[in-house]
Formats: C-alpha cells, sequence, structure tokens
C-alpha cells in the first residue's frame, strides 16, 4: 500500500498535522489523570474502611473495661490480684478507657479534612503516645505467643507461673489482638497523614541535609547514650537477672516477661542508632533515605518513653509490693522516660528546615 502525505507546503494539512499532535501529547495526560482520578475515588474508600476498622478495633477494650468497672468478674478468674483491691482496679480502669477512647479521636483527625488545621504538636504528641503503647504490644505479644508455643512444647505443657493468672488466657487474646488491629490501621492513616503535612522534611537522603547545631547534637547525643543506658537493666532482666526487681515480681516471671524486656531493650537500641545515624556525617550514611532513621528515632523514643511512663504509674500505684525495692523500677522508669520525650524532642531540630512545598 502506497504510503501519501500532504504537500509541505499545503495549509490545510498542517493544522490537521498540528492537531494530531496535540492530540498525541494530551493522551497520556489524560491517561494520567484518570488514573488520578480513579485513584482519587478509591483513596477515600480505603481510609474509610481504615478508619472503620481502628474505631471497631477500640470496642473490646472499652467494653471490657466498663464491665469491670460495673462490677462484672468476666475474664478474672478467682485468686486474681484484681480482686485483691477492687477500688485501684476500678479506678486504673477508669483511666484507661479515655485513653483507648483517643484512638478513636485520632482516627477522625487524621482522616477528615478539618484534622489538617490542628496544630502540629496538639496532634504529634497524642500520636507518638499511641507509638509508644501499641508498638510494644504488636512486637511483643506475637513473640510471647511463639516463645509460649515453644516453651510449653519443651515443657511438656507445664505452667511458668507460680501464682494463679490475674486474666483469663482469651482475655489477652481479644485485648492485644484488637491491639494490634488498632495499630496496624492507625499507623496506616498517620503515616499518610504525616506524608502530606510533614512529608517534605525527610525527603531525600542523609547527604541532602545540613547537620543541626552544636547544642542540639550534643543533647540528641547524650539523650541516646542515657537511652542506651536504660537498654541495660532490661537486658539483665530479660537474660534472667533479678537485680532490682520486688519479691513479687521475681515470683511471678514467665516466658512472657523475658520476652518484653528484651523487646523493650530493643526499642532502646532503635532509637539510640536513628539518632546517631541523624548525627553522622559519614560517607558510608550518606546514601541513607532521612526517612529511615527518623522512622526509628521516633518509634524507638516512644516505645522507650511512653511504655516507661505507663510502667513507671504502676510502679508507684500501691499494692502491697515492697517499696524498698521498687524505687530501682521508678528510677529506671523514670530516666528512660525522660530519655525518650528528650529523643524525640531534638528529633526535630535535627531535621532540615525546610518549608512546605
Amino acid at each position: 500500500m502506497t504510503k501519501t502525505s500532504a504537500p509541505a507546503g499545503d495549509p490545510a494539512a498542517a493544522p490537521a498535522s498540528r492537531s494530531g499532535r496535540r492530540a498525541l501529547r494530551r493522551a497520556p495526560a489524560s491517561a494520567s489523570a484518570s488514573a488520578s482520578a480513579s485513584a482519587s475515588i478509591l483513596l477515600p474508600i480505603r481510609v474509610s474502611v481504615l478508619r472503620a476498622v481502628a474505631l471497631v478495633a477500640c470496642l473490646p477494650y472499652i467494653a471490657l473495661k466498663i464491665a469491670w468497672v460495673s462490677g462484672s468478674r468476666i475474664g478474672i478468674p478467682d485468686g486474681s490480684m484484681l480482686l485483691d483491691d477492687r477500688a485501684t482496679t476500678a479506678v486504673s480502669n477508669i483511666l484507661s478507657v479515655p485513653m483507648d477512647a483517643a484512638v478513636a479521636v485520632l482516627a477522625l483527625l487524621l482522616t477528615q479534612a478539618w484534622g489538617r488545621c490542628v496544630p502540629g504538636w496538639l496532634l504529634l504528641t497524642p500520636m507518638w503516645a499511641a507509638t509508644g503503647l501499641l508498638a510494644p504490644i504488636m512486637t511483643g505479644y506475637p513473640l510471647q505467643l511463639l516463645v509460649g508455643v515453644l516453651t510449653r512444647a519443651d515443657s511438656g505443657g507445664a505452667a511458668g507461673a507460680s501464682s494463679p493468672p490475674f486474666l483469663d488466657g482469651w482475655v489477652f487474646a481479644v485485648v492485644y489482638g484488637g491491639f494490634i488491629v488498632q495499630g496496624l490501621a492507625l499507623g496506616t492513616l498517620a503515616v499518610r497523614y504525616a506524608a502530606r503535612r510533614w512529608g517534605h522534611l525527610w525527603q531525600g537522603r542523609m547527604r541532602d541535609r545540613e547537620p543541626g547545631g552544636n547544642g542540639v547534637r550534643a543533647t540528641a547525643l547524650v539523650s541516646s547514650l542515657v537511652c542506651l543506658g536504660t537498654a541495660l537493666p532490661h537486658v539483665l532482666w530479660a537474660s534472667g537477672s533479678t537485680g532490682g526487681l520486688p519479691h513479687e515480681r521475681i515470683i511471678d516471671r514467665t516466658s512472657d516477661y523475658y520476652v518484653l524486656e528484651g523487646v523493650i531493650a530493643l526499642f532502646a537500641v532503635l532509637a539510640t542508632v536513628g539518632t546517631l545515624l541523624l548525627l553522622s556525617r559519614r560517607p558510608t550514611t550518606a546514601r541513607i533515605p532521612v526517612a529511615v532513621p527518623v522512622a526509628m528515632v521516633w518509634i524507638g523514643s516512644a516505645a522507650t518513653g511512653c511504655w516507661s511512663a505507663w510502667m513507671l504509674l504502676s510502679a508507684l500505684v500501691p499494692n502491697g509490693q515492697d517499696r524498698g525495692a521498687a524505687w530501682v523500677l521508678t528510677l529506671i522508669y523514670a530516666v528512660a522516660m525522660a530519655a525518650g520525650c528528650a529523643l524525640v524532642i531534638s528529633l526535630r531540630s535535627l531535621l532540615p528546615q525546610r518549608s512546605a512545598p
């Protein structure tokens, strides 16, 4: 077949040719716009699903707490320490319900347009606290189940605790399972929100950022070393040491206890390594994305600071334990809490001072 073309000087063919080229150039853009439109349609659906999942996952914990405050003993076996001091148990249950209800508020803040108007510190503070309280559970509980299965298999099903459990096993499965689902849904929403609002702060690689001032660097370095130091007692306790532990804590230790202590130590190490990477000027770290050490410091400092704060409150609650031995725990938890807070505060100063695009 012979291919014909219009004469080069034909004015009638030139507009058609130019319009054809413009149409070809517009085609990819139209396809891209169509894909963006499809994504904009699907994204709210995914966000709404994640929001609903986070909200529903709060219900088992809140329902159990309300039942216990109302006097129910569902999930509490005979001989449980929770029955020894009902007043203290009721107060702790009342105080912990708003903590889980705050997850519902966060889920709304992270998915609604008005959430972008909330001051950064007012949103980042509960996000950091939620990270610190959920991360050890999301990491530790699956490991506890795995270690529990392995140790029961090795011991022929013998129990590892000398005292009665304070809750039935199914309560942990329901509550901690709900916490894990909360963490996954809320974490996904938080990352999406933070990337849209503050993502410009951790763009690029380590070589692209300017090092912080000497004062900020010194504060971050000291805080990271203190945080690393707080990991030492947790490593010792995970290895079987009883130093600094009250008698009640010693006799109640199980494989779950050892796993959790090891996990808390790992989070302290994670925060320290992330901080040292942000402080590093070595060529070997130049190609690392800035987001990697930022995530390490955020998660590690939150788990170290917030979990220690929660344990500090538990240690300060009068429950008949030896107060002479409990002061060691109180000191360790207080130092770890302060180190975690100092690290997350210095994190902002270690990031490049960029304005949003």
